[in-house]
């Protein structure tokens, strides 16, 4: 036990698995320093030193230089201590090394307890590690098993399972055994043994992946996304923007005859897709938020932010969508609080059937008040 295989096996561990021998030898020399007292006396005061450099492990035991002793395992008297070393006073600490014989066994024992323990501690902080670095990352992962109403993945990481959930799922998807799909790493918690890795295809976030990973002028920043907001299977509203006038923010995304768009939305199963341009602007951007609605006037008080929509009286469907989820979603995608009302609704208002009024934003903040 006590030579250089012990040491040298430390070193084949840490060339072979990454891990710094000196994560092993502190809990190695507390595992000792525990497995002497358990075994020659819980009341001494003791610690193991283990030296790589001259492949030795000892035990020094140490006690209290005192006047009258009370405890012989932590204290020593002043005139032995004098027999030790002529320069000890009172209050002193003496070590002495008094490694017994049989401790090898003992050592050997304890020190595998110890490695053991170390190397599955040290194995899984880095799988850890390694799982928690692709959160809220895009992964092509492979359909394993699906259990009741989840599904559960092969992430490429050696122990780590990663779970779908049902609300995490696009409404309607069927998953084959084996198959490759791209997921969003949603979030990451330790558990008893490995990582939980949650995983979606349902969330915004899996979508603006998407689009990072298919348009380049996004990669580079230069096409922003500033906003966007989804509900799975039915309809994502993103808001861009580029700090470059000569960029077409929108045709970035769209791409050449809708290639790049058509590829996120054959991914989506059809999902509908309304990319906007982003404007400091509330009632432009409001406007476009309400895509694929035209809308002929909106109002905005900058006090609260809510703001009135006015559409034609045959697109008020369409303005509000089914289950009002198009202006749901302008709402969530503006962060304004927007009211749309079709033209016949507000007599009191001079509306031609054109382009918005996009001028004197303070105007007619109270128009709310003609609305019956």
């Amino acid at each position: 036990m006590i030579n250089k295989d012990f040491f040298k096996a430390l070193e084949d561990l840490e060339t072979l698995k990454g891990i710094n021998k000196e994560y092993f030898l502190d809990a190695l020399e507390a595992g000792l320093t525990s497995a002497y007292k358990k075994n020659f006396g819980e009341g001494k005061s003791a610690f193991v030193k283990l030296n790589p450099e001259k492949n030795s492990i000892k035990v020094y035991s140490y006690k209290t230089v005192v006047e009258e002793v009370e405890d012989p395992d932590k204290q020593i008297s002043l005139k032995d201590a004098k027999l030790i070393k002529k320069s000890y006073k009172l209050g002193d600490e003496v070590q002495q090394e008094e490694t017994p014989k049989n401790f090898g066994r003992i050592a050997a024992q304890t020190a595998k307890q110890v490695v053991m323990q170390r190397l599955h501690e040290a194995e899984r902080k880095k799988i850890i590690d390694e799982v928690s670095a692709k959160e809220n990352e895009l992964l092509t992962v492979i359909v394993r098993r699906v259990e009741g109403d989840n599904v559960y993945v092969d992430m490429g990481i050696t122990q780590v399972e990663g779970v779908l959930s049902k609300k995490d799922q696009i409404p309607g998807e069927r998953y084959q055994i084996n198959s490759r799909i791209k997921v969003y790493v949603k979030s990451v918690k330790e558990s008893y043994n490995m990582p939980y890795v949650q995983l979606t295809r349902a969330n915004a976030g899996f979508v603006k992946k998407l689009f990072e990973l298919e348009v380049p002028e996004i990669q580079s920043g230069e096409v922003e996304i500033k906003s966007i907001v989804r509900e799975a299977g039915y309809r994502t509203k993103m808001a861009v923007y580029s700090p470059n006038p000569n960029l077409d923010a929108i045709g970035a995304c769209v791409g050449n005859r809708g290639m790049r768009v058509n590829t996120i939305v054959n991914e989506l199963n059809g999902e509908k897709i309304d990319i906007i341009p982003w404007s400091e602007n509330p009632v432009e951007y409001i406007t476009a938020a309400l895509s694929p609605s035209p809308v002929l006037h909106v109002d905005v008080n900058m006090l609260d932010k809510t703001s009135l929509a006015v559409v034609p009286d045959e697109k008020l469907s369409l303005a509000i969508g089914k289950n009002g989820q198009n202006v749901r979603l302008a709402v969530k995608l503006t962060n304004w609080k927007i009211d749309v009302k079709p033209k016949s609704a507000v007599p009191t208002l001079n509306i031609a059937e054109s382009e918005p009024n996009y001028e004197d934003l303070f105007e007619n903040e109270n128009a709310f008040d003609d609305i019956e």
